[in-house]
């Protein structure tokens, strides 16, 4: 053991352990999961489960991850290994779900290259749709739709009506993933070395993204709207036992656990690392930033609604201007509700003839319409963007800050294969580590070419969904039962002890023991009772034929029949970081 503590990098400095886990933590899942779970559980009453789950949950398998990587000083499977041969198995297991979580989630990075890339053209691409092949009006399928679902549909993902049809790779979005993948493989070159300067900038840049997002975002007009929906409780929230399933859940994926991630990463720390400490920061500061977020996020959101009801009260009042030959001015977004009842009554007939074309405008309806993942970052945030002054500025910091969290991400996800690969002698002496990162990404990105595929983003959708779910819950299970009741938790309390000088506090003891594995073993019920009810794998398919305009956010939360199956999303939301 003295050996190799010798032998094994470490990192420059405390700080740099700590900006690994918050980039590994702090990932897109803070930026569109946790937003969406505000505003369809409550609002501000959704922080009462979330917080309370933190304490009894996020915390403690955190703590735990940490110090039995620090104590064994190897990664996932050498550490539990060495507290028992028969659980091998478990860090194999990790290594394998970091492998598949790495399969496909590059492929978002590679998206935000692409999305960067087409952030410096002005007007941007998706600020209006295209002429058609005649050059005489807009393209038909983005007329039926909105500019940014077809630039994303269409112009990014050119997606197929089904995954029965896969169609060809997309060149652009493989050149995009290659460039990803490139990225990721000179970040972790030379290990520790290079990862824990790169850090530096994926954990501290999004928040001066965010930070200029959220000054830009207060001061557009209607923010208050969307900050207002999100604090505003709806306390019989709390009641439902979805909600408290979702805070549960939000907290296990956002952290990390059960990818061997952390475990790598509090490998090369100094045994005197006070990683109690640091699992409290770490936690602490990745639920401030999903808070955080949040309020940027509703400000933005508040902005495109209210834009959106303005726009539509605009349509109508002109319709019904142009219609019963009114003075201009004289219907306002004051007395249209109004002056729509007096028509009907008083013109009938004129009144039935434009009924169907008179939309129901409605604020609180364009607020309540919640949207998660891909459609918020591709979607809603590009519609907002460019009714933005100057579109171009916006959208290249958006992106740089979706970059710098996945690839912080990425950064936990390989590491977390690299680190039990290097540990083993067979390997590491036959291969250098430079070889072995490059293996490593070299093998994921040409299986990753699927997901560009024209059926590629519906392989993404079951991948993300059903990849690995069950087998997190079920390997942080097994971490917990094998600390507590196999290793024993009275000889693991004395090696911390040894190892930081501090003793064992009792709520540590407690929520390891009984509270925390008793939350897994519902949160895997749930699931499974899910799976059993909702029956075969379902994904969400685009139909081109379908009118979707601006309801997309309804269109993401609804069940529907398309040319695919049907499927209902963020049931088993994956995107842990």
């Amino acid at each position: 053991m003295v050996e190799m503590e010798k032998d094994r990098p470490q990192w420059g400095n405390p700080l740099q352990f700590v900006l690994a886990c918050i980039s590994y933590a702090v990932g897109l899942g803070n930026v569109w999961r946790f937003p969406y779970l505000c505003q369809k559980y409550g609002g501000g009453g959704f922080l009462v489960p979330y917080l309370i789950m933190l304490i009894v949950e996020g915390m403690p398998l955190l703590y735990l991850e940490l110090a039995v990587g620090q104590r064994m000083r190897q990664g996932s499977i050498g550490a539990w290994n060495t507290i028992s041969p028969y659980l091998r198995g478990v860090g194999i297991a990790s290594v394998i779900v970091s492998f598949f979580l790495s399969m496909y989630y590059n492929v978002i990075n590679s998206w935000s290259f692409w999305y960067l890339f087409h952030s410096f053209q002005d007007p941007l691409p998706w600020s209006s749709c295209p002429l058609n092949s005649n050059l005489t009006s807009h393209d038909e399928e983005c007329e039926r739709a909105s500019s940014t679902e077809y630039f994303w549909y269409r112009k990014t993902l050119n997606i197929s009506p089904s995954i029965q049809e896969n169609g060809v790779i997309q060149w652009e979005q493989a050149l995009c993933l290659i460039l990803a993948w490139l990225v990721v493989y000179l970040c972790i070159l030379k290990g520790t070395e290079s990862t824990g300067k790169v850090v530096y900038i994926t954990a501290l840049l999004p928040y001066c993204v965010l930070i200029i997002y959220l000054i830009r975002g207060l001061t557009l007009h209607g923010a208050a709207n969307g900050l207002a929906y999100m604090f505003t409780p709806k306390v019989e929230q709390l009641a439902n036992p979805q909600t408290w399933i979702n805070a549960a859940t939000q907290i296990f994926f956002s952290l990390g656990l059960g990818f061997g991630s952390l475990i790598a990463f509090a490998s090369y720390n100094e045994q005197s690392n006070n990683c109690q400490k640091h699992a409290i920061i770490v936690s602490l500061i990745n639920s401030f930033t999903s808070i955080f977020a949040s309020i940027v996020t509703f400000a933005i959101y508040g902005f495109k609604a209210t834009f959106n009801y303005e726009s539509c009260v605009n349509k109508v009042i002109l319709l019904l201007t142009n219609t019963f030959d009114l003075e201009d001015g004289f219907l306002t977004s004051g007395n249209l509700e109004e002056m729509k009842a007096h028509l009907a009554s008083t013109y009938p007939k004129e009144y039935s003839e434009v009924f169907l074309q008179i939309k129901n405008c409605s604020l609180e309806s364009e607020l309540d319409t919640a949207v998660q993942g891909t459609g918020l970052s591709f979607i809603v945030y590009t519609e907002a963007i460019k009714n933005m002054e100057v579109p171009q500025l916006w959208s290249v910091l958006y992106f740089v800050m979706l970059l710098m969290l996945g690839i912080g991400s990425m950064l936990g996800n390989t590491t977390a294969i690299l680190t039990p690969l290097t540990d083993s002698k067979f390997i590491s002496s036959r291969l250098p580590k430079e070889a072995i990162s490059g293996l490593i990404c070299v093998i994921n990105c040409v299986i990753g070419l699927v997901f560009t595929l024209e059926s590629g983003n519906y392989w993404f959708e079951i991948f993300n969904n059903y990849s690995a779910t069950f087998s997190l819950l079920l390997i942080v299970l097994v971490e917990t039962i094998a600390v507590c009741y196999i290793y024993g938790l009275r000889r693991f309390e004395n090696d911390l002890q040894v190892m930081t000088g501090c003793k064992l506090n009792w709520y540590w003891k407690i929520m390891w023991a009984f509270v925390s594995p008793l939350l897994i073993i519902s949160l895997f019920i749930f699931y499974l009772m899910d799976y059993i009810l909702t029956g075969n794998l379902k994904y969400q398919a685009w139909d081109a034929t379908q009118f979707y305009g601006s309801n997309i956010t309804q269109w993401q939360e609804d069940w529907i029949w398309s040319k695919g199956p049907r499927f209902k999303p963020g049931l088993c939301p994956l995107i842990p970081t």
